[in-house]
Parts: C-alpha cells; structure tokens; sequence
C-alpha cells in the first residue's frame, strides 16, 4: 500500500507500481522485477526444446523409480489454469503416472470442481481429495480478518499447501510436480501483500489473539519443515515442470479446451470463491493493491500481454459492483457474520504482517540464501 510521503511511480516497462512499498526504479523508470527477470531470470530460463532435453533425465528417473508401484508422483490440483495445465503435460507430454490430490478448504466455486473432473476422467488419473474442518476453517479466517492483515486468504492458502505436502511425505512421495511457473507467476508479489502462509509463529499468533476455537484436525506444514525436514530427510523433491515445457497461457486454455471441455476463469485463482473476492474486492478496496498489477506484469514480461492490454484491464474491475456485492454477502454469510458486521471489520484501521509475531528474519534469510545459490532467481522483497 502507497505510503503518504511516497511520490506515484508505474514502471514504464510492466504495470507494477509504488502500491508495493518496497519498489524501487532506476534511471530508466523501469522496476527492480523487470531488471531481475532480464538479467537472473531469461538467461537461465528454457522453456522449450532445449528444457524438455535438461529436464528429461529427471523424468527418467522419476519413472524407473516408479516402476512397480501404482504412481510415480503426485500433483496438487486446484482445478485452476496452472495446476490443470501441468496435470496434462506430466501424464501426456512426458508419460509420468501421477496421483492427483486435491484439497477442499470449503470455498470450491462450481467451474473449479467441473474442472477437476474434466482433468481426472479425461486423463484417467485417480483422485484423492481431503477435506478441511469447516469449523476450524472458518475460525482461522474469521481470525485473519479480526487482524486487520492484508493477505485474508493466508487460511486458505496454508491449508492448500499443507494438506497436500503433508499426505506426500505420509505416503512416502519422493516427486511432487507443481503448477508453479516462470510464465505466468514470474513476478512475485510483495511480501506486504502475501506474506508467507507457513509462517507458523504467525499463524498461531494471529489465531491466538482473534481465533475462538482449537486447530485440532488443521493441516499445518511450518516452512522450516516443508525446506528442510521434507526435503532432506524425507527426501521430497519439487518439480516445477512448466519451467521446462512450453506454456502460453492462450494456448494451454485452447489446448484443455479442446482436449477436455476445460473452461477458464476471469483471472487467475477464481477456482476459489474466496480468494475470487479477496482479490477483486478485499484488496484492491481496503488496502489499494491490485493484485492483477503481478499477474499481467508477469505477462508483460514473458511477451503474453501488452503493456497497454495490461492497463485497460487495470482501468477497471474484473467484476461489477454488483457482483462483488453479492460475493461479500456470501462470504459474510458463510463466515457468520452480517453484511454489517463485515463492513465494519472493513472500516477498521489496516494493520501489518509486522504488527504480529513472525519468522521474516529467518524466511528472508533463507530466500536470500536461495537466491544467492540460483536455487529461486525469482525477487524476494
């Protein structure tokens, strides 16, 4: 959010502007995201022929790894763009025999569902799917919002991630493919805006000041065990294998189509009805921070979208008012409250990730550490 000292800055190269208050520009006006991907990034990044090639050992041994035993890796899937994309890619495009794992956090919208199912019929693949608590759902994002924090969606968020890293390190996974990509998620959101969801520290904090209930039954993975105990001990590796294969988003949306009547969102993450509102509503109304701004910019850079495209979409709202105003309701309504009583939470005073207790030091030590090893040339800010 746009501090009252800061002077207005959009980059003259993306659309991601001084709404994320660590931004900065060089002579040019063009942004530290826009310098990263140019020169840690693009150099590095094979999306293509010669990606298949570096990645295509791994898959072998992934496969001779797998033989005898009912799958060879799992993949997490949302029912979104990302996730459903890579799903095919792995069984069709490099013949992997994934078990797919869906997590259900209560917010499913009626195309995310339709779309999983599309998925696993059309490929054949088996689908595990855990359901999380309602109650304990409702009272950690209850407790979210009571803190005044701009990421609302942390809830969900950790609940998607840690049911699925969880059930793989139980069921002794050693791969796990993700949607996670370059081309469409190449720009990373502030840390501002989305701090980390498996911050344990701040999670219980959070849910210790505001939470009415107990987390009994909650899928909890701390990033300390996800990074070290998963990786190291349990030996779980993660496979970004969209880096690797050709992905434009246009034309993976016509190939699902096609191939699986797969039909797209207005924009990234609407599979979820919460974090559809959260993203076109919550945000951009209470915080000023438009989420689409990393979304297009991400496109901008990987020569998807054109910067002028990107800023007629950012004229306006995805959704009409009437729309967003029928989303608060609903989401009011599941979470027990009144229109009323949300608004009011709406109306209070924003507060910070730094306004509770949390693991930054350590997590940014770490992703600098990353980053300084070419593990993640993603920025982190």
């Amino acid at each position: 959010m746009q501090t009252h000292n800061q002077v207005y800055q959009i980059c003259t190269s993306c659309v991601v502007d001084t709404s994320d208050p660590t931004i900065s520009f060089n002579s040019d006006g063009v942004c530290v995201y826009c310098t990263n991907f140019e020169e840690k990034i693009k150099p590095y990044w094979n999306p293509n022929e010669k990606g298949v090639k570096e990645i295509t050992p791994l898959i072998d041994k992934i496969k001779k790894e797998g033989k005898g035993k009912d799958y060879d890796c799992i993949i997490g899937l949302s029912g979104g763009m990302d996730s459903s994309f890579v799903t095919y890619v792995a069984k069709v495009k490099f013949g992997l025999r994934p078990l797919i794992f869906h997590c259900d956090a209560g917010w499913n919208s009626d195309l995310g569902i339709s779309n999983i199912q599309k998925m696993v019929e059309g490929l054949d693949l088996d689908l595990v799917t855990e359901v999380v608590d309602w109650e304990e759902m409702k009272d950690l994002q209850r407790a979210f919002f009571k803190a005044q924090v701009p990421f609302v969606d942390q809830a969900q968020d950790l609940a998607l991630f840690s049911a699925m890293y969880n059930f793989a390190a139980k069921n002794n996974f050693k791969y796990v493919i993700t949607g996670g990509n370059n081309s469409t998620e190449v720009v990373r959101e502030a840390i501002d805006w989305t701090y980390f969801s498996t911050d344990m520290r701040y999670v219980r904090d959070i849910h210790k000041k505001f939470g009415e209930g107990k987390l009994d039954t909650f899928p909890i993975c701390d990033i300390f065990k996800y990074k070290f105990y998963y990786r190291f001990v349990k030996g779980i590796r993660v496979i970004k294998l969209l880096d690797f294969y050709p992905y434009i988003k246009k034309d993976a949306i016509d190939e699902l189509g096609s191939l699986f009547g797969w039909k797209p969102y207005q924009m990234k993450h609407y599979e979820s009805r919460f974090t559809k509102f959260f993203e076109s509503y919550w945000t951009p109304k209470k915080h000023g921070y438009d989420k689409r701004r990393v979304y297009f910019s991400s496109e901008i850079l990987t020569g998807q979208m054109t910067r002028e495209d990107a800023l007629s979409r950012l004229a306006s709202s995805e959704l009409s008012e009437e729309e967003m105003a029928k989303d608060f309701s609903y989401v009011a309504k599941k979470l027990d409250w009144t229109d009323d009583e949300l608004r009011e939470i709406f109306k209070a005073p924003n507060k910070s990730f730094r306004d509770y207790k949390n693991n930054y030091f350590w997590i940014s030590l770490g992703a600098k550490i990353m980053n300084f090893l070419g593990l993640d040339r993603r920025l982190f800010k």
